[in-house]
This record gives C-alpha cells, structure tokens and sequence, in this order.
C-alpha cells in the first residue's frame, strides 16, 4: 500500500502542476477580487474535485460515461460556461478590479466559490480521469472503494497545496497587474485560453 500511495502522489503532483480551467477560473478571481476571491473560488474548485472524488470511488461517474446523453449534455454545458467567463473576462475593463480586498463585479456565476464548484462539476472529464487514473494504483486485495477515496483525498490535498502556493504567490502578481496595460493583457490572454478550455471540451470526446 506504501509503495501504491507513493507512487500515486508522485504522479498527482505533476498532474496538479500542469494548469487547467480550474486553476485559469482561481487566477481570474485573483485579477478581479483579490486574495479573498481566489480563496473561494479555490475552496469551490477543491468542493468540486472532492464531489468527483466520491463519485469516482462508488462507480457514480461510470454511469455518466456509459450514458451518452448525460455525458453530452454536461459537457456541452461547461464547455458553454467557460466560453461565458472567457468573454466576460475579455470585456472587462482595467479598473475593474481595484485590487486587494475589492469585491469582483457581481455577475451571474462567475466569481467566487461557485465560479470554482460549476468549473469542476460542470467538466465530465474530471470524473472520468479519477475513473481511469486512480484503479491503476489501487494494490490487489485492497478495498477498492476506501482506497479510491484515500488516494482522491491525496489529489486533492495536493491541489490544495497548490492552490496555498499561489495565494502566496499573489503579492507580485497584484502588485504587476496593478499597472493598467499589463492587467489589459493578462485579460486578453486569460479570456482567450478560457475561450479555448470551453472549445476544446465541447468538440473533444
């Protein structure tokens, strides 16, 4: 079992660095709100990856896969979600977050710890990566369920730590995007890889 966690957490750490919509959705409360933004969007982001987690672990995600309907129709739905945040976040403008502190632009969904849940929950593909990741490391004779939910719960903890890391971080990068043309191009790109996540989900299978 030692050997099966080690080796899961060695292979998490590099899945967790490699940047997804998640992490893009918790730098972009960062831009707009401020720490106390990107904290909950973390905390919503981490809420969805757990919810995966447990569905993976009882085989709830497997039915997602096998029912094509469903897997289509949550897909698509994120997909349309994250295009609607990159273009709202393509839109705004400079001074539109003030900086440490301030309070994101009241939307519809896309600030905050719900901005983090409805990336995760609304992304099918995080519960079929958990569905096919985690039985790779689950040793023979183990309990499959308690094991699943052992090696999720060290995913998550460590995008967790992850998340720490770049709160920490978030001093500079304030500091950098508080100038008005640099904040402009942080926009534009943030927007547009946003744009690209939702494509990429809505046409890949």
């Amino acid at each position: 079992m030692l050997v099966a966690v080690t080796t899961f957490t060695v292979a998490s750490v590099l899945v967790v660095l490699l940047p997804g919509p998640d992490t893009l959705v918790v730098v972009r409360n960062l831009m707009r709100g401020g720490r106390g933004a990107a904290l909950r969007a973390s905390l919503g982001a981490m809420t969805g990856l757990s919810i995966w987690v447990v569905a993976a672990s009882l085989g709830l995600s497997a039915l997602l896969t096998a029912s094509h309907e469903g897997y289509l129709a949550l897909r698509i739905t994120g997909a349309v979600y994250l295009g609607w945040m990159g273009i709202t976040t393509l839109r705004a403008k400079a001074h539109d977050s003030p900086g440490e502190g301030a309070e994101p632009r009241r939307g519809l969904i896309g600030s905050g710890f719900t901005a983090g849940l409805l990336t995760d929950l609304l992304n099918p593909k995080v519960g079929v990566f958990f569905l096919s990741f985690m039985p790779g490391f689950v040793p023979d004779g183990a309990p499959v369920v308690w094991t699943s939910l052992l090696l999720g719960g060290i995913f998550v903890v460590l995008t967790a730590l992850y998340y720490l890391m770049l709160l920490a971080l978030s001093g500079p990068v304030m500091r950098w995007m508080a100038d008005g043309p640099v904040r402009r191009w942080v926009d534009r790109v943030t927007g547009l890889v946003l744009i690209a996540f939702g494509v990429r989900l809505a046409i890949e299978p």
